[in-house]
């Protein structure tokens, strides 16, 4: 069977080892390009975009049973996601087998060339996915255990439920934003610090958290849970996530039913949908799980994912990036399948385009930590930048920019950027 993930596969399009879209990548994407105004589902492969509805048109996926004719030429990957991981596979195995070095189908041909490859400097990225429902998990031990000693003190960091189950929340797909999008800060109550009375007004506590996401593809009916060896099955692909947090709105209100108006304001994705398939070569043990899960939970402990993770801010008075965090993905406790298993184990039923965000990946020590809350220690120690600059919030015109790759042996498979800019609140009073 054709490998896609082989280190040794090289493509004739050149691309360097650093790069993030090698061809054992080739994550997926909405694009139009400049000149047109249609949108169409393309993957990238180093700077450029391979058209695939160019691809259909030629019949070069008319031997995969099942799949419809014109679906690379729909305006979201929807369709396609909701096809599940046979068809998936067969489709990455058509476009990486046309791109290799030794294939002269795609190569040769240079009107096909001319018309299927086009640079991403001349297209424009859209929301690739139409995002119903969006679920936001917990599952760093090490983030929620240092919120959890800012908020309740060393002694007992972490609530009695949390090694038992992946904690989540369930966030609003509307406000989920494609990078690099700005972000308005949001307006809502708070406790005033000096007063100790509720006001209205914009937060002065806007935080990011780094975060990497799944879509879901296949649905599930209602009422039949996924089974955990399942989990697989009904993953398409993965984003970088910025879940940006007004930590003095969520403190204020989130007693008793959790977050609400602190989160909902706006989350950031990636453009690019990197397959699940592309990173299978970066699968790995993740952390001992004691106690051990229940049965529905309870999983072999290799379905971690090796993804380096930096964290950079740019500021309006210093315009240069500084790398603030670095950490990896590797470290969630919970990992994707328990995520999905737990998340549909009552029935529920997850649809296609749902996201699954894994909620702030953080490690232990200063340095590795993924948002400004942890970085600052509540506030306690600012970040000191360049230009004798301090943070312990994001003040407007900072921009959050967060990245991500799986090293392989001499090639990468990355997501890009997730980037975000502050912008100053709205001077509208709220609607009556």
């Amino acid at each position: 069977m054709f490998n896609s993930t082989d280190p040794t596969l090289k493509s004739f399009i050149d691309v360097p080892e650093t790069s993030h879209f090698p061809i054992q990548n080739l994550p997926y994407c909405v694009f139009k390009p400049n000149t047109e105004s249609s949108p169409r589902v393309g993957v990238r492969i180093g700077d450029y975009i391979l058209d695939l509805s160019v691809l259909e048109s030629e019949n070069f996926f008319k031997e995969i049973p099942g799949i419809p004719s014109s679906i690379f030429s729909e305006p979201l990957l929807n369709p396609f996601m909701r096809l599940g991981p046979d068809i998936w596979h067969k489709v990455r195995s058509v476009i990486s087998n046309l791109l290799r070095f030794e294939e002269p189908g795609l190569r040769d041909d240079e009107d096909l060339r001319s018309r299927a490859l086009i640079k991403v400097t001349e297209i424009q990225l859209l929301m690739p996915v139409s995002i119903g429902d969006y679920t936001d998990f917990y599952a760093s031990r090490e983030h929620a255990s240092n919120l959890g000693k800012l908020f309740r003190g060393p002694d007992k960091p972490l609530l009695p439920n949390w090694h038992h189950l992946p904690v989540a929340y369930h966030g609003r797909g509307s406000s989920i934003v494609l990078s690099p999008a700005p972000v308005r800060r949001p307006k809502g109550q708070f406790l005033d610090q000096k007063t100790n009375r509720p006001v209205f007004g914009p937060t002065q506590q806007l935080d990011f958290e780094l975060e990497l996401g799944s879509f879901i593809g296949p649905e599930n009916p209602l009422g039949n849970p996924v089974r955990i060896g399942q989990a697989p099955e009904y993953i398409f692909g993965f984003v970088l996530v910025n879940d940006w947090s007004a930590r003095d709105i969520q403190k204020w209100e989130y007693q008793p039913l959790g977050p609400f108006l602190g989160k909902n304001f706006a989350t950031s994705v990636s453009p690019w949908v990197v397959p699940l398939e592309a990173l299978q070569p970066f699968r790995c043990k993740g952390p001992l799980q004691h106690p051990e899960p229940l049965p529905y939970l309870k999983s072999n402990n290799n379905w971690a994912l090796d993804i380096h993770l930096e964290i950079y801010l740019r500021t309006s008075v210093y315009a240069e990036t500084q790398q603030i965090s670095s950490t990896n993905a590797r470290m969630l406790y919970w990992n994707i399948c328990q995520q999905v298993a737990h998340h549909t184990s009552n029935g529920c039923n997850l649809k296609t385009g749902d996201l699954l965000a894994s909620g702030t990946i953080s490690g232990a020590k200063s340095g590795s930590f993924g948002s400004m809350i942890e970085i600052t220690a509540g506030g306690k120690n600012p970040l000191r930048l360049a230009q004798d600059e301090r943070r312990i919030f994001l003040k407007d015109g900072d921009t959050v920019i967060m990245t991500g790759f799986a090293q392989g042996k001499g090639y990468r498979v990355g997501f890009g950027e997730v980037t975000g800019t502050i912008l100053a609140s709205s001077d509208d009073p709220p609607a009556k």
